[in-house]
């Protein structure tokens, strides 16, 4: 049985977000981002991949289409294939992210 703890996953850098994979087949990924205060993922879109962010520690501005919103821990955020999306940390402290894609962009 493969199994990870995501309280392992802590890595940060202060140059940019850091994404460590949990898991990863050619049907998903699951990655941990971490997020220092003031880091940012710039909005993009995959056109054939939903993707959702669980916040599992800190608080995130989530941007979806239009929407932006500001969630804790415990929230999940879904984009849509084909919405633009992304994330800041604005507050003071890091963050970390559960995030899930399907399928994975390499693999549409």
């Amino acid at each position: 049985m493969d199994v990870k703890h995501l309280s392992s996953f802590q890595g940060f850098s202060l140059e940019k977000l850091q994404k460590h994979a949990v898991f990863q087949s050619g049907r998903f990924l699951l990655d941990v981002y971490c997020l220092a205060a003031g880091q940012s993922q710039k909005p993009h879109r995959h056109t054939s991949s939903d993707k959702v962010y669980v916040v599992l520690e800190g608080r995130c501005r989530f941007r979806v289409g239009t929407e932006e919103e500001t969630h804790g821990p415990g929230a999940s955020v879904f984009a849509p294939a084909g919405a633009e999306h992304g994330v800041a940390n604005d507050g003071p402290e890091p963050a970390r992210l559960l995030v899930l894609m399907t399928p994975p962009p390499e693999h549409v």
